[in-house]
């Protein structure tokens, strides 16, 4: 069922996580900048990981709240995958920008959540539904481990982005096969 209200509280989420992912990619980028010279960059980093880690708990709650309270909307199905992406666009961008992450790695990644997202808005314009799939999930949860492991610096962060590459490409694989199977039946 679709709740009438535009403005609900998954939706204010996800446009809370909307604003916070370019405040992260800020404190990434902007490292020499002089109004942050008497901070040590890993302080920054620091900073930029809680911002994070905020904003992706904005998406447990959102959907958690959507499923629950019955608060699901076409808005929301278009925010809160667009909300996602910016967030782990700007985590990727700045690792990459700053030399922590694999440019080929971050390429695959994005060149695919660019693709599929297009594909899930058009899905939704034609009134079809593609929800995030279990592997969806799983692949968004890697993806922001590894988007943490990177920001802080720890060890095995190339290797979880790796693992997250892979389930990337293999979950996009599950929605351009779902987005043709249910445009067959339509």
């Amino acid at each position: 069922m679709q709740a009438s209200r535009l403005l609900n509280i998954p939706n204010i989420l996800a446009f809370i996580r909307l604003l916070l992912a370019p405040l992260m990619f800020f404190f990434l980028v902007n490292q020499d900048a002089s109004f942050f010279e008497d901070i040590h960059s890993s302080w920054l980093n620091y900073i930029a990981a809680f911002i994070f880690v905020v904003a992706s708990a904005t998406d447990f709650f959102d959907g958690y709240i959507a499923r629950t309270f019955d608060q699901i909307t076409t808005l929301g199905k278009i925010l809160d995958p667009l909300a996602d992406k910016m967030l782990t666009l700007a985590g990727f961008l700045g690792l990459m920008i700053l030399g922590s992450a694999s440019s080929w790695a971050i390429f695959l990644i994005l060149t695919r959540e660019l693709f599929i997202t297009g594909l899930r808005v058009s899905a939704v314009a034609e009134g079809i539904d593609i929800s995030a799939s279990w592997m969806g999930k799983v692949k968004t949860v890697v993806q922001m481990i590894a988007i943490g492991f990177l920001l802080m610096g720890w060890p095995g962060g190339e290797i979880i982005l790796w693992f997250a590459v892979l389930l990337t490409l293999y979950s996009g694989y599950e929605y351009v096969r779902d987005f043709f199977k249910a445009t067959q039946h339509n």
